[in-house]
């Protein structure tokens, strides 16, 4: 249904085209070229099939995200669109070809990406040579124009979707431009060699190339935030700006509560080495890392590493213990729709703890009562982990803070931790709702282990000596 909707869209632009390029003329020249336009209609509509076909049976994840779906699409009519009225009012050269594939290389993968780079040159090309092209031929405007428009559509798109995963700050997308004048200027060039009219000049058709590469990085980085809060989109760049010191929570983080932040920016670095090590996606990881525990605003001093001498649990019952302990998770998910964060962020800081029992206040418990306890009292709520993602947090979370209580942190000791609290966790059914296999949680185990016996790796004790005053 978004795809028929998408196809009424596009035909929709091109007869805004059409009323652009011919006003009162529109009925006249639909009459003189109705087989031109009914070639545009059907080839629009055998596009979108197409189009329909490959997400179906080769990009399932855009049937199960609308909202991706429809942003893709809405991406793909404002390139058509952009693209045609640049053509008409300053020159067929001059348009934004790769701003269709730059938007597309940041929200979805490289195949996509592709696929639909070459909808859309095709989608440009169809509507030029069957709409622009007709009765309006100059010495400005040629059918080669508009065959170079569609081989800089798809050079210069899929040369982006390559580039795009290095790309990690909007700094780095503004120099995409020089990368972009290779193959525009490239194809401009043999172009001009091969076919170029008698008294034109090259340079003003080169000077076209370069502001089109040019506009195609400004649409890019005016329209990226735009879709990043309407779609709610976790693009590269919004993350690292969430991560930054300067973000809001996080520098509540370091001020009201040092001892979790700390402990969130080491987790942060074992799930992005994670999220590395079995290819899932580590910004994203590392992002997520960085929120997990922003519930323990709420009582900072009632956690062991915002805590000094005096630990407060002391006075309280163990059921109210656990029930303190176990509230910074769902206060955590409020906290962070409270700050329009992203759901997703949400959804790690219910489920890095799943439904595991609060050890401590449940032991302690028992030894204050002779009957029998249920565990459930001192469990948390859930739910288990729904990502991989999630399930690397929740691993990481408790190696780093298990970590810091041993002994002996030998490569072999903090190992054997890692692959216990990994096993009690299989045990307990904590990954029955994800989908991560036990090739993944063993590489997970290893990645987790060597990187906090780099971080928590045992020094020499220093001599006790005394060092007089230089003279």
């Amino acid at each position: 249904m978004i795809v028929f909707f998408n196809v009424i869209a596009l035909l929709a632009l091109t007869f805004l085209m059409i009323e652009l390029n011919y006003g009162m003329g529109v009925i006249e020249f639909i009459v003189q070229n109705l087989g031109r336009i009914i070639f545009v209609v059907a080839s629009v509509a055998f596009l979108s099939a197409l189009a329909f076909g490959y997400i179906r049976f080769d990009c399932q994840e855009l049937l199960e995200n609308l909202s991706r779906l429809i942003e893709v699409l809405v991406i793909l009519d404002i390139s058509v669109f952009f693209s045609s009225l640049v053509g008409k009012y300053i020159d067929p050269n001059a348009r934004p070809f790769a701003f269709f594939a730059l938007m597309c290389a940041t929200v979805l993968n490289r195949r996509g990406s592709i696929f639909f780079n070459v909808i859309n040159a095709l989608l440009i090309f169809i509507i030029d040579v069957n709409v622009n092209l007709v009765g309006s031929i100059t010495a400005n405007t040629q059918i080669w124009q508009y065959c170079a428009g569609l081989l800089i559509c798809f050079c210069s798109g899929t040369l982006v979707v390559f580039c795009m995963r290095s790309i990690k700050t909007r700094l780095q997308s503004i120099l995409l431009v020089f990368l972009l004048l290779i193959p525009i200027e490239l194809i401009i060039g043999i172009m001009e060699v091969l076919f170029s009219e008698e008294g034109s000049n090259p340079y003003i058709l080169f000077a076209y190339g370069a502001f089109g590469a040019v506009l195609s990085v400004i649409l890019y980085m005016l329209l990226l935030p735009f879709f990043e809060f309407l779609f709610s989109e976790l693009t590269v760049f919004r993350l690292r700006e969430l991560t930054s010191p300067d973000a809001k929570l996080i520098k509540k983080l370091k001020t009201e509560a040092p001892g979790t932040y700390n402990h969130s920016v080491v987790v942060a670095q074992l799930a992005e080495a994670c999220a590395n090590a079995i290819g899932d996606d580590s910004e994203l990881a590392r992002a997520a890392a960085y929120y997990h525990d922003v519930g323990k605003l709420r009582n900072p001093e009632m956690f062991t590493e915002n805590q000094a001498d005096y630990n407060m649990h002391n006075e309280l019952s163990p059921e109210l213990s656990a029930d303190i302990i176990r509230s910074h998770a769902k206060d955590g998910a409020k906290l962070i729709k409270k700050n329009h964060l992203p759901e997703f962020f949400a959804d790690i800081a219910v489920q890095h703890h799943g439904t595991l029992p609060i050890k401590y206040f449940y032991a302690k418990a028992l030894k204050m009562t002779d009957g029998e306890i249920n565990m459930a009292t001192f469990s948390y709520a859930g739910p288990t982990p729904r990502s991989r993602i999630a399930a690397i947090i929740m691993i990481a979370d408790a190696a780093e803070a298990a970590c810091r209580s041993l002994k002996d942190r030998s490569a072999a000791s903090v190992q054997s931790l890692v692959n216990s609290l990994i096993e009690e966790r299989i045990n307990l059914g904590q990954f029955e709702d994800c989908d991560i296999t036990m090739r993944q949680l063993s590489i997970i185990s290893r990645t987790i282990a060597q990187s906090l016996s780099g971080v928590y790796h045992s020094r020499i004790e220093y001599p006790k000596i005394k060092i007089g005053k230089k003279d």
